[in-house]
């Protein structure tokens, strides 16, 4: 069976060790092992746990991706006005804008972690 989360295609491999269903992502283009294994009584169970993982897995790469983006976007703003407006002027619109697109991805990256499934 065949994942794809955006550009990444995962192969889900399950394995019965005495009873147990083992599952576990292989990255298809370059067959090493990706994440963490999954272990249930049923081999469906196993795989639907790993899908679960393996999604919010790639929500989490991406809001954290986000969240650098908006990190860096927020430090040109600062760095913008630094040296070019008087220590006492008002916080320019620009790096308000950049401050609250900031605050939003921490947000973001925290709710989603904290909707980490447990495998």
């Amino acid at each position: 069976m065949e994942l794809t989360l955006g550009h990444t295609t995962y192969r889900l491999v399950t394995v019965e060790r005495d009873g147990q269903w083992a599952a576990h992502a292989v990255l298809a283009d370059t067959g090493e092992r990706y994440g963490i294994e999954i272990a249930s009584e049923s081999e469906w169970d196993a795989i639907e746990r790993l899908r679960l993982w393996l999604d919010w897995q790639h929500e989490h790469t991406k809001a954290l991706h986000d969240l650098q983006e908006t990190e860096a976007a927020y430090h040109r703003a600062v760095a913008g006005t630094a040296f070019s407006a008087p220590a006492d002027a008002p916080v320019s619109e620009e790096r308000r804008l950049a401050l609250a697109a900031l605050n939003a991805a921490r947000l973001r990256l925290d709710e989603l972690r904290a909707r980490r499934p447990n495998p």
